[in-house]
């Protein structure tokens, strides 16, 4: 299967991070709270049993490697430079990308799951140790199947279970008390946010929590507050210099805001869904520090990448930034709260057109906003984040 083909099914699969609700309606499954397993757990000392450790990198040992645009149309490349020491660990869980046949996913690691760590974790190696974790998630295949009206039956529980068991193997041969940030898209946003309410949130291990970046999902709070909902004790974060909180967005284009059936930004149960700014968790709009796919082998979009220059000269990086392009506010409305993205265009040489909506037969599913691209749009400002973070923390222990 090529990467453009794996794009555009993931342009109608990512269902298992959004609100059980909106599943529902869409006829797919959900991701389920932790419940009795009907599979055997992994053994998560098995280094296979994992996409990224830091003593054996897997997923995250790719080329990084960026084009800088700037606004004449000047490029130059950025070079990743991983962590020599990195006093904190990151723990990631991917979103919904296998392609395996049955209902949950197996422990082999294909395409799919090397491509989005590249798109979306390996970059963290930058700051911290790098942990991700395999899982038997809700695949592709049943999610389409619930679409179709041809459900098939799965073990709700089951990814979230191994998530858990992941997250305890880390906890007790791996961690030592050190700080970690926990990290997921999508389904495994929605996984994370389960694990944090069961095992994380009042309990003593919270104080080892640097934040929580629960990206593409709805986590709910009170209206006007940032505390309490979801999480109990876990705040939002509401500056760059706080540790010990939780950030969460689902971004759509400023001109194309959610719409009434939107499957993010919705409150429920009389709270509101949660939207931090990466680039300014204080308020306010802020450019982005993006890191885009340039198309040649990482997966963000259903749509064709641009030409990064109006020159057409060829991008050979995997990844492209475009420094002032696209800035960022959160906004609330009749149809929830989200990261309003702006771009601003110009006359000058780089392109002026961001791509990353979903796409279905040609047709741009509003509904759905930005959400193949929510990681890439504030990457640069996670990583700019998590540095703060994790001195607040080591200040605050």
């Amino acid at each position: 299967m090529t990467l453009r083909t794996l794009a555009a099914t993931l342009a109608v699969t990512l269902l298992a991070g959004v609100t059980p609700a909106a599943a529902q309606n869409a006829g797919g499954p959900t991701t389920a709270a932790a419940g009795p397993m009907t599979a055997a757990p992994n053994d998560y000392a098995k280094p296979d049993a994992w996409l990224c450790r830091p003593e054996r990198l897997g997923a995250c040992g790719v080329d990084l490697t960026t084009t800088v645009i700037t606004a004449d149309g000047k490029m130059t490349r950025e070079a990743y430079r991983p962590a020599a020491d990195p006093k904190i660990d990151c723990f990631y869980v991917y979103p919904t990308v296998s392609h395996d046949p049955t209902p949950n996913s197996d422990m082999i690691a294909n395409d799919e799951e090397r491509n989005v760590v590249k798109a979306q974790f390996a970059r963290f190696g930058a700051k911290c140790r790098v942990f991700a974790p395999l899982y038997r998630q809700v695949t592709l295949t049943a999610l389409r199947a619930g679409i179709a009206g041809q459900p098939m039956k799965v073990d709700r529980a089951l990814g979230y279970n191994d998530v858990k068991d992941a997250w305890n193997w880390y906890l007790a041969h791996d961690n030592k008390g050190r700080g970690v940030v926990l990290i997921g898209h999508s389904q495994g946003s929605g996984v994370l946010t389960q694990l944090i309410k069961n095992e994380i949130d009042g309990k003593p291990v919270q104080a080892r929590i640097v934040s929580a970046l629960l990206l593409g999902t709805n986590l709910q709070v009170p209206k006007g507050a940032v505390v309490g909902g979801d999480f109990k004790s876990i705040p939002l974060c509401t500056s760059k210099d706080q540790a010990g909180c939780a950030l969460a967005y689902a971004s759509f284009r400023a001109d194309s805001p959610p719409p009434g059936n939107s499957r993010f930004a919705k409150g429920r149960d009389g709270m509101v869904s949660s939207c931090v700014n990466p680039a300014a968790p204080g308020g306010g709009e802020a450019p982005l520090h993006s890191y885009f796919s340039a198309g040649q082998d990482t997966v963000t979009s259903g749509q064709v990448p641009p030409a990064w220059v109006a020159s057409g000269k060829p991008v050979t990086t995997p990844f492209v930034s475009t420094p002032g392009f696209v800035t960022a506010k959160c906004v609330a409305d009749e149809n929830g709260t989200y990261l309003a993205v702006y771009t601003h265009p110009g006359p000058d040489p780089r392109t002026n057109v961001l791509t990353g909506d979903v796409v279905t037969n040609g047709a741009i599913q509003k509904d759905w906003g930005l959400h193949l691209i929510d990681v890439n749009l504030t990457m640069g400002d996670l990583l700019d984040l998590v540095d703060h973070q994790a001195k607040a923390y080591a200040a605050r222990r």
